[in-house]
């Protein structure tokens, strides 16, 4: 065991050195427009108490969001189209999209001003009082608008127009944000569906749990569970970066079940994206309502479902080629998953420095199953008797059995599906799932080794939590992956207690300040 834990070591070093990031700066490209990065994507069937009969889409964008970053704070690319895509017959087309067209402006064309000797003078801020009892200087709204077919030719219906909070610039400005920002969660009709949904845009706190200070520090530690491994890292909030110290946007959308129409076997596949007009022109007397010129069809710059995939998977030449393309696209770059270079740079880099110190011979350090076809179902088609539907086009999406019953807030485990706690990922994501912890030990070949899910994907003779629950899903073998079934981690942990058990489910948003 030894041995294996030595190995353990040089491969989640070196994994962790180049992939624990969510989608934040993803790509070269999408790093010039912060406004359209897509972060991260939750979908889920809804926890909160009277509303399983709903599942919750939530889109996030702008990465890293400092609470103080004044005076502009993280307004909404007006130009842009921010939107979440539902595949309901597996066929990696969308069937409905929900889509966010921004709109910003100045009240009364100008802001706020004030009489400076004589001369009306607008003011630098958004704001000169608190919001809620002051209109704000600049106000963003949006359009909420539900596409059934082609994302562009398809059969468009506006579900409301709606208004955006201003972000948390702190506590003398907004004294009670809760209490503001719940005014901004709506209610809205599904033409054609006895339910309806409500919606929610707006500033929230950073619900993505990753070490990211001491990774890139040459992996200034050891990204191993302590107990398993000598000085192992301990789960402590600390080793967070981003929860407690940095904010996000979130595009919320709960939407009532019955109105998604299906194949019949209640799994969706969802993603999302946000795209800009294909030409533009700089004014070089910029205004307000105009900096530049758009035109052109829309153009596709940022895409996101499962966590990881464009920092873990796919090759530099092609992230930005990945952030365009459509899910039918997906079969030009499946040899990064089929055959993924990531596992064979690992070994590349420390098989030889392993063997030195262990006086070893081994082979290789990463998984031997080619093609990777744990890979292709944890990211391409979804796990066969859970959320891997039949006839499936294989394709990068979020996949969600609708008919598994949500787990409560109080009860869900971090590490979802391998928990036994099939309402979680990679089922669908909650914004209490460890997703880098459950994607290093994937990367790795967790899948490989037997997992406890005999009872609950029906396997004949499982029985619930005994030695015989555990089955191999005849992905790949334990010899195929040596160091598949040791747990890596980044030492920052995260649950759902920490969040809220209400739509829309994450933290708000820290303060710019707070009062003294």
């Amino acid at each position: 065991m030894r041995l294996k834990h030595a190995l353990l070591l040089g491969a989640s070093l070196a994994l962790s050195s180049t992939a624990l990031a969510s989608s934040h700066r993803e790509a070269p490209a999408i790093t010039e427009s912060p406004k359209i990065d897509g972060t991260d994507f939750y979908m889920f069937r809804s926890y909160e108490s009277g509303r399983d009969g709903y599942v919750t889409f939530i889109a996030n964008y702008q990465p890293l969001q400092a609470p103080y970053g004044g005076p502009n704070y993280f307004t909404m690319d007006p130009d842009a189209l921010y939107e979440i895509h539902i595949d309901t017959d597996a066929d990696a087309v969308e069937d409905l999209t929900f889509q966010f067209d921004f709109d910003n402006n100045l009240t009364g064309g100008t802001g706020f001003t004030l009489d400076i000797a004589g001369k009306t003078i607008p003011i630098p801020l958004r704001t000169a009082g608190d919001p809620t009892t002051a209109a704000l200087g600049e106000t963003e709204s949006y359009e909420l608008i539900m596409i059934e077919g082609d994302r562009r030719m398809g059969e468009r219906t506006s579900l409301g127009s709606f208004q955006k909070p201003f972000d948390n610039a702190g506590t003398k400005t907004i004294p009670d944000y809760p209490s503001y920002a719940s005014s901004f969660i709506y209610d809205f009709d599904v033409p054609g569906c006895s339910g309806g949904g409500r919606v929610f845009a707006g500033q929230r706190a950073e619900a993505f749990a990753v070490n990211l200070g001491e990774i890139f520090d040459l992996v200034n530690m050891v990204p191993i569970e302590a107990g398993a491994f000598p000085g192992g890292i301990e789960q402590d909030r600390a080793n967070d970066d981003l929860v407690g110290k940095a904010n996000v946007t979130s595009l919320a959308v709960e939407f009532p079940i019955e109105c998604l129409n299906d194949d019949g076997d209640s799994i969706i596949g969802a993603w999302t994206t946000a795209s800009l007009p294909q030409a533009s022109i700089e004014d070089p007397s910029p205004s307000y309502g105009q900096t530049a010129a758009y035109g052109g069809a829309f153009v596709q710059q940022s895409r996101l479902s499962a966590p990881l995939v464009n920092e873990v998977v796919i090759g530099l030449p092609d992230k930005d080629l990945f952030n365009a393309a459509e899910p039918t696209q997906d079969g030009a770059l499946a040899d990064y998953v089929t055959n993924p270079s990531l596992p064979e740079l690992l070994n590349i880099l420390f098989r030889d420095a392993v063997n030195g110190a262990l006086s070893a011979d081994l082979e290789t350090l990463a998984p031997t199953n080619f093609p990777r076809q744990d890979l292709v179902t944890a990211f391409l088609t979804g796990f066969p008797g859970l959320n891997g539907p039949e006839n499936v086009v294989a394709s990068e999406m979020m996949r969600l059995n609708l008919a598994v019953p949500p787990t409560p807030r109080d009860s869900q485990s971090p590490f979802g599906v391998v928990a036994e706690d099939l309402a979680g990922f990679p089922n669908g994501r909650r914004p209490g799932d460890d997703v880098v912890d459950i994607e290093l030990r994937v990367a790795m070949g967790a899948l490989c080794h037997p997992v406890p899910l005999g009872a609950e994907l029906g396997v004949e003779g499982a029985v619930e939590d005994e030695e015989s629950d555990l089955i191999n899903l005849g992905l790949c073998t334990p010899e195929d992956a040596s160091v598949g079934d040791v747990p890596f981690t980044d030492g920052a942990p995260i649950s759902a207690a920490e969040l809220k058990d209400t739509f829309p489910y994450l933290n708000d948003p820290l303060p710019g300040a707070t009062s003294q």
